[in-house]
């Protein structure tokens, strides 16, 4: 749970914090008691009085939770004894007797009550779940350590600040309770309209207004804006500082005046500091994260937002080599290739020994090979050409074969095929073009490729639109047709030209369609006009003696001669 609940002694427990590195730092020392993780400060700090570990307090709370970015009162390394603002600040106002935290002094009851509804807005969301006045006394307890830290407020908690500069901090410390330094006096507003010093819009009549007096008698705001310029947090109790008109929380006035050390929280008094990782720290307080030697004109490596000192970067993230197995330090390239590192001088062919840095290379079995040492032994050959692949050499594959990119061309033209389709005939490639002219079927009437549908007939190829009657040139595609000399026709220029013709009623006799006929001497006749010239019965299978240029039947022969 976060320490949330203020302790019997009125100060906030220390309790642990999933993730943080408080735990870490805790493990790194010599601590005998383990129940030290779950009690406040000024036990903390009695245990390493008694157990003479005073390095233990200094590293928890410089090193951890002041600099590890997360929000300190989760983690609680220092106390908070709470209190009226005034009582904090030191001051003292004949105006007000009212020590109340939950509203501003002087208000009524109705007041009160306006000044929290103007608050709608600014009602703090991240409180675990806390709502109304409990989600407020919550905030209040975060913006009292952020906004009016104690180490900017008296000698008593600062422990980094030497006697050279003790006058130096109090002077700092005098001119700003003297100058900057108040508490708003908030109020009921009657009146004509008056413009807010935060937003510039009117505070009507009846309004709730905040007067900030450091800037003038006339700096009224809404309640809503009465917020540090640097974060825009509201001014815990109103409690404010002037710099050039503007409103500050006493953090962030004496950021603008002073840098404050980002490991201990302090400001920095001493003409000497290190700037690193755009923040400021006493030189004694920039430190390696991992071994807490000082870095201050040293050399360090930043690793997830950490100085590592050279030493303790290179033992913990540096890679090892995989040729010599040593380290390879910050000042040496690392070469890597799949998840393995040399250094810049191991980096050699493991056959002939030649740098690779800036050449191509080669892997096989775990080993790196010069271009020649891997094509030596491992590479592969080209089917156009039976030249070796070399190492970087880009290949075309197609099925189990392989080929150089120039010498994956058209069997017949002899063009680079590259990415444009293809396609295999045998043990050759085509493009689409030459496979085309060599192999597609052709029309045999025009000679051009049939791409669709066609005709065969005499197992050869016709466009359909080209396989017509050799007379008219009707299209004969899924027509009746004959043939003569191996040219089609037509049904009926077939009979008009070749037909034998019925000796009946003169119309050719074709035969297309199964059509029987009957021949006699030189005369022909369809099966149908072969009938008696006297009675018109059919003779088809029978008897018929001729008369002239007829046929008759032998009844009407007898009758004939009768």
């Amino acid at each position: 749970m976060p320490p949330t609940e203020i302790s019997q002694d009125g100060m906030l427990c220390l309790s642990r914090h999933e993730n943080c590195p408080w735990d870490e730092a805790l493990k790194s020392a010599e601590v005998t008691w383990t129940g030290l993780k779950y009690t406040c400060l000024k036990i903390l700090h009695l245990y390493c009085k008694v157990f003479d570990q005073e390095d233990v307090l200094e590293m928890v709370i410089r090193k951890t939770c002041k600099s590890c970015g997360c929000d300190r009162l989760k983690h609680s390394v220092y106390h908070e004894e709470l209190g009226s603002v005034r009582d904090r600040l030191g001051l003292r106002d004949s105006r007000v007797n009212h020590h109340s935290y939950d509203s501003p002094p002087g208000l009524t009851a109705k007041q009160t009550e306006l000044y929290w509804q103007s608050l709608a807005e600014r009602t703090p969301t991240s409180t675990g779940g806390a709502t109304g006045q409990a989600a407020w006394r919550a905030w209040r307890t975060r913006a009292l350590a952020s906004q009016l830290p104690k180490q900017d407020l008296t000698l008593d908690h600062c422990k980094h600040i030497d006697e050279g500069h003790r006058k130096q901090y109090e002077d700092f410390v005098a001119a700003r309770n003297e100058i900057a330094l108040d508490i708003g006096i908030a109020s009921q507003h009657h009146g004509s309209p008056l413009e807010c010093i935060g937003c510039n819009k009117s505070i009507r009549s009846g309004s709730i207004t905040i007067l900030a007096p450091r800037i003038g008698e006339d700096a009224f705001f809404h309640p809503a804006c009465f917020s540090c310029s640097e974060c825009d947090e509201l001014l815990v109790e109103l409690a404010y500082c002037n710099l050039d008109g503007r409103l500050y929380c006493v953090r962030h006035y004496s950021e603008k005046l002073k840098p404050r050390c980002h490991a201990c929280d302090e400001l920095i008094f001493s003409g000497e500091y290190t700037k690193a990782m755009n923040k400021d720290w006493h030189s004694g307080h920039f430190c390696c994260w991992q071994c807490d030697e000082s870095l201050t004109g040293q050399r360090y490596v930043l690793r997830d937002e950490h100085p590592y000192c050279i030493k303790c970067y290179e033992s913990v993230f540096a890679n090892g080599c995989e040729e010599c197995n040593k380290i390879i330090g910050i000042d040496s390239k690392d070469l890597s290739y799949k998840d393995k590192h040399w250094h810049e001088a191991c980096f050699l062919c493991a056959k002939c020994r030649v740098s690779l840095v800036d050449k191509q290379f080669g892997s096989k079995l775990d080993k790196i090979y010069c271009g020649n040492c891997y094509d030596a032994q491992f590479a592969s050959r080209c089917d156009g050409c039976g030249e070796v692949f070399r190492a970087g050499t880009k290949k075309m594959e197609y099925k189990t074969r392989q080929w150089h990119e120039k010498c994956f061309c058209c069997v017949v033209c002899k063009n680079p095929i590259g990415t444009k389709s293809f396609i295999p005939r045998e043990q050759e490639i085509y493009c689409a073009g030459c496979y085309e002219d060599k192999f597609a079927t052709r029309c045999v009437k025009c000679n051009k490729i049939i791409t669709q549908g066609g005709v065969t007939y005499k197992n050869e190829p016709w466009h359909r639109e080209c396989f017509t009657c050799t007379n008219c040139n009707t299209s004969l595609a899924g027509q009746r047709f004959t043939s003569r000399d191996e040219k089609p026709y037509c049904a009926e220029c077939f009979g008009e030209l070749f037909a034998k013709r019925c000796t009946s009623c003169t119309k050719p006799i074709t035969g297309i369609g199964g059509t029987r006929f009957i021949s006699f001497e030189d005369r022909h006749w369809h099966n149908d006009c072969f009938i008696c010239a006297q009675c018109k019965t059919s003779l088809v299978g029978k008897g018929f003696i001729t008369d002239g240029q007829d046929i008759i039947c032998p009844e009407c022969a007898k009758q004939k001669l009768m």
